[in-house]
């Protein structure tokens, strides 16, 4: 071959590999789900506005804000950019309730939305007044302003009952109050109703799935939510959050290794865009599923992920939260008590997060033979249920308080005072089955109901052993030490 002609075939080769890799090479494709929030600001900014829209029904914040920051930088008329902006430091159903810093950035936005809008439509100004109940200043405690923007969102959803964002956002208003301790769920089931014939006409809709399984997070309604569940990760691939939230509900109804495939394609997903909150939110769910069918190496495996992980910040309780529950719910579930007699709780951490670590130890102390070294984790976590109420937060310290009753139970059996011990976990149980679970968490540590189990097994009460174990199954189907206690208890009752 001449020279000419290797040179020749050497460009020939080279552009044809060009072409090659300009056509193989084109990255994966960005799916959020399906969104049309029409506004008034620049045409240029239609698409990404509704971008920002899909972004915030999956509660990608981080990119949510860029996204409509973006907005507000290539059209700065555009209120409903700003609008957008504020909305993002409004996390309904996760923390409803605004810090201070976070909620002086969505204040400077609203106003900012608000001086803006004599030029916007109607229906976008209705909007942005809405915003305002969530930004007021005054004698205006946390809870009034979200039930006041409910009360706003109600408005837009009647007055424009097309505009099918306009009910979606009203609907997650609805889940930003519902009470914990509403036992009826009477706002979900509300939220169910605008959802439900939603998610019939618009099923790519990425808001309408998401907030349904929220509704549907609970014993009664989870059945409910099993097709949003079963869709949410399709229709937003894209979104870390999308592809956890369907095992909300698969964990509600014990359907664990469901559970397992949908975190574990969070946690690398989370992981590749940087959301360490939403990485380790996957991770205790995966731990929690892990454990219940057995796969306790597989459970360690990811605790110890975790543990390599630097920098987290322990005053986030959203970090805070997973990352401490993961390593005990390994160590309890096992029994490993002498282990959890050791257990410290970790620097820094919020008071509610605290509390998981002393309970933890003061269990471990009293179930390996030390009663009277448990009494002082018991009187800590009255300190710091006391603490809690102080502060306002009822629902953490209603659960501390339960976690108390636990450990006071099992010193009471521990120190020979077994109608002590039922009495107390009874009323733990009771307690416990009063208030919902938050989604922070895939439910507790172990059920109070579940201990009551073990509690009765231990005393030689096979019957109503093994009546709480059934009472706990029917609470959280398919756990594995309620399954354990309910054929133990069965076997020992013939």
């Amino acid at each position: 071959m001449t020279g000419f002609l290797r040179i020749l075939a050497l460009s020939l080769f080279i552009a044809f590999a060009a072409q090659a890799q300009e056509m193989h090479d084109h990255g994966v494709p960005e799916k959020l789900g399906a969104v049309s929030f029409p506004i008034s600001c620049a045409p240029s900014v239609q698409k990404p506005f509704d971008r920002g829209v899909a972004l915030l029904h999956s509660f990608a914040y981080a990119a949510a804000r860029e996204a409509f920051e973006g907005v507000v930088a290539k059209d700065p008329a555009c209120a409903m950019g700003h609008w957008g902006v504020a909305m993002v430091f409004f996390h309904p159903v996760w923390s409803p309730a605004l810090p201070p810093e976070t909620f002086a950035r969505g204040q400077a936005e609203a106003q900012a939305a608000a001086r803006l809008a004599a030029t916007s439509s109607p229906r976008e100004r209705a909007y942005i007044q809405a915003l305002g109940q969530l930004y007021r200043t005054g004698d205006v405690k946390p809870a009034q302003g979200t039930l006041a923007y409910e009360q706003a969102m109600a408005g837009v959803a009647r007055d424009n009952p097309k505009d099918v964002e306009a009910q979606v956002f009203y609907a997650v208003a609805l889940l930003s109050n519902a009470s914990m301790s509403d036992k009826t769920h009477a706002k979900q089931k509300q939220a169910i109703a605008i959802l439900d014939p939603l998610f019939r006409a618009h099923p790519d809709h990425p808001g309408i799935a998401h907030y349904l399984i929220h509704a549907c997070d609970s014993a009664e309604l989870a059945q409910r939510g099993l097709p949003a569940a079963r869709q949410y990760a399709g229709i937003a691939p894209s979104a870390p959050h999308a592809l956890h939230m369907p095992s909300h509900i698969f964990t509600r109804l014990g359907l664990w290794d469901d559970s397992i495939q949908s975190n574990l394609a969070s946690k690398k997903a989370a992981r590749e865009h940087g959301d360490t909150m939403g990485q380790l939110h996957a991770m205790d769910y995966l731990v929690y599923a892990y454990m219940q069918t057995g796969r306790d190496e597989d459970a360690r495996t990811v605790i110890g992920e975790m543990k390599s992980m630097r920098g987290l910040d322990m005053n986030d309780f959203g970090v805070a939260y997973p990352a401490t529950a993961m390593p005990i719910r390994e160590i309890v579930e096992q029994g490993r008590w002498n282990e959890a007699a050791t257990i410290e709780p970790p620097d820094g951490a919020p008071a509610s997060v605290v509390a998981i670590a002393v309970w933890a130890k003061g269990l471990g102390l009293a179930r390996s033979g030390h009663p009277d070294e448990a009494r002082a984790q018991a009187a800590r976590l009255d300190q710091i249920e006391a603490e809690l109420k102080t502060s306002g937060d009822d629902y953490w310290s209603t659960q501390t308080g339960v976690l108390a009753s636990e450990v006071k139970a099992w010193i009471a059996q521990a120190s020979g005072d077994a109608s002590g011990a039922v009495a107390l976990m009874t009323d733990a149980a009771e307690r416990e089955d009063r208030v919902e679970k938050r989604p922070v968490t895939p439910g507790p540590i172990v059920p109070a109901r579940e201990q009551l189990g073990e509690l009765l097994l231990a005393q030689k009460q096979p019957g109503p052993a093994q009546a709480a174990f059934k009472n706990a199954l029917a609470q959280a189907p398919g756990r594995a030490g309620a399954l354990r206690g309910e054929k133990a208890a069965a076997e020992a009752a013939r």
